[in-house]
């Protein structure tokens, strides 16, 4: 398949220099688009207060419940776009993309109103400190006024990444974070705009990545749209919401689960929820890495998959654990030896950097199983199951219930071991899971 150098076949070659090309720009560019958030962290906290920080961390988690299960549905669109990359199936793979785009629209409308309506009720829901509400408030609402610019960014993203391409996503993210923190410091502290003028910045920076991306689609023949392919699908948007409707869920309950522990943590005060939302940045930095593996097995088994290449997807696995090894071990030794460096560039206060201090070293050691987590995890979505992935999510939930209202209740360390006690268990099965699907698999196509 000799396609143009936007586009990158990983059903033929070295195994481990596909994977390791297609995951650094993947990891640079997660890097980048973390490190103008961590950036607008430091730009809240030290330019506006630690109270700041707590509001606009508090939006966290709640943000990831509400838009990751709206981003899981475009993100699941991207597994049936690179099998049938790999296939060389092009009129398919047009076919699904203005299916997804017309999807993508629809539920970017409806899910902005939905959401608008319902924040409050959620903040409130969580034990929001009140000390905090209003400012957390007016940051969400800005957020969710710009759910379709980065809803459409996401799916320009998964396109280019399921054919293969994942350096144009990494040029956008850099000019956005470079956007993102010169508007980020304009609108925070001279003009004066708060916690409002962050979320501002986000919105926009999004919008310019989204843009550079198109142009990048608009540019390849595979994927440009022609007049024919704009027809919609009842068959095709059933597939995508197949796969992507669990991945939506998966994302929903996960962060049902951390929600559990942010409530928790609201309970204790406000300097423990400024720790909480540094050591989550830090968490959320650090945690790209994985991110890049994941999304780099995720694209290289779709395309074998669909290539019927099993023998190469096993090949293939066993080398992302060990690059989930190797990017994670520097990380954890910071995590453990200089927890709180980390943590002072964004907090001002003695006790919430010494609270954080207690949370890191725990949940550094607990990188490795995160790391095998996306690996398992994607490949497992790669292979077209994204419903043993779903059920890993409630395993989450179930692990930071437990410990949550056990530990996370009786110390700040417990809410860290409930971290990674949700970790463990759902590598754990994940793992099993992979074998179990790649074995039907493997007898699929050896019929």
């Amino acid at each position: 398949m000799n396609l143009n150098n936007k586009t990158s076949n990983m059903t033929e070659g070295s195994i481990f220099r596909l994977l390791l090309l297609f995951f650094m720009p993947i990891f640079l560019g997660n890097l980048f688009q973390q490190a103008y958030s961590m950036v607008d962290s430091v730009i809240v906290g030290k330019g506006i207060g630690d109270d700041a920080l707590a509001a606009v961390g508090a939006t966290g988690l709640i943000n990831f419940l509400l838009l990751g299960f709206i981003f899981g549905l475009t993100g699941g669109f991207g597994i049936h776009m690179s099998q049938s990359f790999g296939a060389g199936d092009f009129r398919h793979l047009r076919g699904q993309i203005s299916v997804a785009l017309i999807l993508s629209v629809v539920i970017g409308v409806v899910s902005t109103i939905a959401c608008l309506c319902v924040i409050r009720p959620v903040f409130l829901l969580v034990d929001t400190p009140l000390d905090i509400l209003e400012d957390a408030l007016a940051y969400f609402r800005i957020i969710l006024y710009g759910i379709l610019i980065s809803l459409l960014c996401n799916l320009a993203y998964t396109i280019l990444r399921a054919v293969g391409n994942s350096r144009t996503p990494l040029i956008a993210t850099v000019v956005s974070s470079v956007i993102n923190i010169v508007l980020d410091y304009a609108l925070v502290i001279p003009l004066r705009m708060g916690v409002e003028g962050a979320a501002i910045a986000t919105v926009v920076s999004q919008l310019i990545a989204g843009l550079i991306c198109l142009r990048t689609i608009l540019k390849i023949d595979e994927l440009r749209l022609k007049k024919e392919d704009f027809c919609f699908s009842w068959k095709v948007a059933g597939a995508l919401l197949g796969t992507g409707f669990p991945v939506a869920i998966m994302n929903a309950i996960t962060a049902g689960g951390c929600l559990i522990l942010q409530t928790i943590v609201n309970r204790m005060g406000s300097d423990y929820v400024a720790a909480y939302a540094a050591c989550m940045k830090i968490l959320t930095l650090f945690e790209q890495s994985s991110i890049a593996v994941g999304m780099t097995m995720l694209t290289f088994v779709g395309q074998n998959l669909g290539a019927g290449k099993i023998d190469r997807i096993r090949v293939g696995v066993r080398k992302g654990v060990l690059m989930a090894t190797i990017v994670n071990i520097p990380l954890a030794l910071a995590e453990i030896f200089i927890p709180g460096l980390l943590v002072s560039i964004m907090l001002n206060g003695a006790d919430p950097i010494a609270y954080s201090t207690q949370f890191l070293p725990i949940t550094g050691v607990g990188l490795f199983a995160l790391g095998y987590l996306y690996v398992y995890r994607c490949s497992l979505q790669g292979l077209g199951n994204t419903v043993l992935p779903m059920f890993s999510g409630l395993i989450e939930v179930l692990m930071r219930l437990i410990f949550g209202v056990t530990v996370g209740v009786l110390s700040y360390r417990g809410i860290a071991l409930s971290e990674v006690a949700a970790w463990v268990g759902a590598w754990l099965f994940l793992m099993g899971s992979y074998w179990y699907v790649l074995h039907k698999k493997s007898k699929a196509v050896a019929v």
